[in-house]
């Protein structure tokens, strides 16, 4: 019977308080490309970050509450794109845990060829962070360059979220 009663606890806590990841995928552009191709039948948003760019950690904490408020809708996902170096990937993880990040965290590991896929997300990018990306059924449709606030965040998506 207790052992009953663990089980029932464990998954209790785990419905309830989403896990944080404890791995970050390591991917090249053309695997993200892939990655938000897979998410074409929700509203997308995407998130080009670092861990040391201030302004993208001051607006992640609004991301995080809007990503818990949609977590439930199976019509949206988000995702954190981290730009943060290879070698930073530790950092990276426990900045996941100290902040709480409860979107799908990837690390971009690209550096070299970010002129290359920069454009391809948006040919006005200049490729400073923080930007976001949004996309409807597997197409572009917003593209936000630099912080964005809470109620810009949450009005993109409660306009496009069907």
């Amino acid at each position: 019977m207790k052992n009953l009663i663990m089980i029932v606890t464990v998954f209790i806590f785990c419905t309830v308080f989403k896990a944080q990841q404890t791995e970050v995928s390591v991917i090249k552009y053309e695997e993200l490309e892939k990655r938000i191709q897979q998410e074409k039948d929700k509203l997308l948003v995407v998130n080009f970050w670092s861990t040391t760019c201030g302004p993208c950690v001051k607006e992640l904490p609004h991301f995080m509450e809007i990503n818990s408020k949609y977590a439930d809708n199976q019509k949206f996902k988000m995702i954190l794109v981290s730009l943060d170096r290879l070698a930073d990937k530790e950092r990276v993880l426990k900045f996941i845990k100290n902040k709480n990040l409860t979107a799908e965290v990837l690390l971009l590991d690209d550096i070299k060829r970010m002129n290359t896929w920069i454009p391809r997300f948006e040919k006005d990018w200049d490729g400073n962070i923080p930007v976001t990306v949004f996309y409807k059924n597997g197409a572009k449709f917003h593209f936000n360059d630099g912080e964005m606030s809470k109620e810009d965040l949450e009005k993109t998506i409660k306009e496009n979220l069907q």
